[in-house]
């Protein structure tokens, strides 16, 4: 993933992530029971926070230059649609199997984030 859609998936990322806060606080709040709202509320925090690590990503391809920043960005982005998308899922459909899922975009998020620490390591 090159440093210009870094920064493009991130910053759309954090606008649905912006987005999708809003639709929980004001949408949702009065129809879901307060332990789902937890469930989105963690989605969206996963959601802007990685949103962040990908741009950060862009300015770190500038210092390191390394294509595992690349990847990073790659299994961050996954980590999210997985992640994320699995509780938001869950939380609009109440299909409990779903939380089955999302364990694999946190091991997305966790191989990116080595990914990132393997690149600094690396860099001379």
């Amino acid at each position: 993933m090159s440093d210009r859609l870094l920064v493009i998936t991130g910053s759309l990322v954090l606008l649905t992530g912006v987005a999708a806060g809003a639709f929980g606080a004001h949408g949702l709040k009065r129809v879901i029971d307060p332990s789902m709202m937890s469930v989105w509320q963690t989605a969206v925090l996963y959601q802007l926070v990685h949103g962040l690590g990908m741009l950060a990503l862009a300015a770190l391809g500038a210092r390191f230059g390394s294509p595992l920043l690349s990847y990073a960005g790659i299994f961050m982005f996954a980590g999210i649609i997985i992640f994320s998308g699995s509780l938001y899922t869950l939380v609009l459909s109440q299909i409990k199997w779903l939380g089955a899922v999302t364990p694999i975009g946190g091991l997305a998020f966790l191989i990116a984030w080595a990914l990132v620490a393997l690149a600094a390591y690396r860099a001379s």
